[in-house]
């Protein structure tokens, strides 16, 4: 099978060269001179036979060949007409006729090349019978049947590479629509990363900035410490969006320009996101796994975003004063657990429009599914306060 493939490939490859080697001639200019070479080996045979044949020999030899011009509109009416002419010229005029057909020849490769099955395999079931009775000596009638079957053999040679060519083209076209595909993909999946990220970092930082913010008028004058520490809350969550931010965008670089990214976000960078909550006046309870918990980088990514947008959430939404955060690795699942004591569902839903809307959890559940995991959100016990909860494989097929 490997010889036969790499057969077709050769082939293939052999069409290809001669198609770009002889595409810029004109096709009529080649049937042109085909058709002037025929006539030309016609009529000097008809002259030089020494029967001295009358002018309609020349006429009837030459309707034998100028059928040719038209060889690649209609190769079976021309193959027809030109063996009417030639039969009649055999029957007529035998000893006239060229001892190298070559408008039969051209006639047979013409057809075999171009003409449909049934017309190629008609055509030798008429011309190999033929050749073998209407020839009047053994020799004559061996070299009649090695020139037709040769030429049915040349014509079928070259529709085969036409053909190899055809699949080979449609492959390398199926080839690039998939990898235009796959290219459109990739960057759909990468506009999403992105912009689950940048959606992820301006609400956790913006959202604790406008909250200080607000807060540090108020005590500026009653209580100078806690408004000091509340602009330096806005400037930690500054910095920390400016570092993450150059983390997502440094992938968008000119090419050719080196990225400068830091160190995707580990668990342990959640004590000082649960830090700018508390100040933000979420009394925060964190429970990370142990250090020794092995993690594969994407999903230490995945549960890292997804505890810090429901954090968010908290902040923004649910008038809570205290939340509690749990982590912990079961068996091959990492188990995360975000939960609050603010106003439960009610107040989600009118912000978010519950689990299903809201950019928010869509993109908690994106990023679980994206890892392999599960995610759910809804109300705490009682309905009091609101539950985030993901389970995130630490293998494949964990879940």
């Amino acid at each position: 099978m490997d010889t036969m493939a790499r057969g077709r490939a050769w082939l293939a490859e052999r069409g290809r060269l001669a198609r770009g080697r002889f595409a810029r001639i004109n096709p009529y200019l080649v049937d042109s001179v085909i058709t002037l070479a025929s006539l030309a080996v016609s009529l000097w045979s008809v002259y030089n036979d020494d029967h001295h044949w009358p002018l309609w020999t020349y006429l009837l030899a030459a309707c034998c060949c100028l059928p040719l011009l038209w060889r690649r509109r209609a190769p079976f009416t021309v193959f027809l007409v030109g063996c009417l002419f030639s039969g009649a010229l055999g029957l007529l005029a035998h000893s006239a006729q060229p001892q190298i057909a070559v408008c039969g020849i051209v006639l047979i490769y013409n057809l075999a090349d171009l003409g449909k099955n049934w017309q190629r395999w008609l055509m030798m079931a008429i011309l190999v019978p033929a050749n073998f009775l209407g020839t009047r000596s053994l020799n004559g009638m061996i070299f009649s049947e090695v020139t037709t079957i040769g030429s049915f053999a040349l014509g079928t040679a070259v529709r085969e590479l036409r053909r190899l060519a055809q699949v080979e083209a449609e492959r390398a076209r199926e080839t690039g629509l998939r990898a235009a595909s796959d290219a459109a993909r990739a960057v759909a999946q990468e506009r999403g990363r992105i912009a689950r990220e940048m959606h992820d970092i301006r609400a956790h930082a913006v959202s604790l900035m406008v909250i200080q913010a607000e807060a540090g008028p108020v005590v500026v004058r009653s209580d100078p410490d806690r408004a000091i520490k509340a602009f330096d809350t806005i400037a930690d969550s500054g910095r920390d969006a400016m570092v993450q931010l150059r983390r997502v965008l440094g992938v968008l670089k000119e090419d050719g320009a080196a990225p400068v990214l830091a160190p995707q976000p580990r668990l342990p960078e959640l004590s000082a996101v649960a830090g700018r909550v508390r100040e933000a006046g979420v009394a925060v309870e964190l429970t990370l796994p142990e250090p020794a918990l092995v993690l594969p980088a994407d999903v230490e990514t995945a549960a890292y975003r997804i505890v810090q947008e429901a954090l968010t959430n908290i902040v923004k939404h649910s008038g809570a004063n205290a939340a509690e955060v749990r982590i912990t690795g079961c068996g091959q699942v990492l188990e995360l657990t975000v939960s609050d004591n603010g106003r439960g569902m009610g107040a989600a839903a009118g912000a978010v429009s519950g689990w299903s809307g809201g950019r928010g959890l869509v993109g908690i559940r994106e990023r679980a599914a994206a890892c392999g995991g599960r995610a759910a959100a809804g109300p705490g016990p009682d309905g009091r306060g609101f539950v985030v909860t993901a389970r995130l494989p630490l293998a494949a097929e964990s879940l």
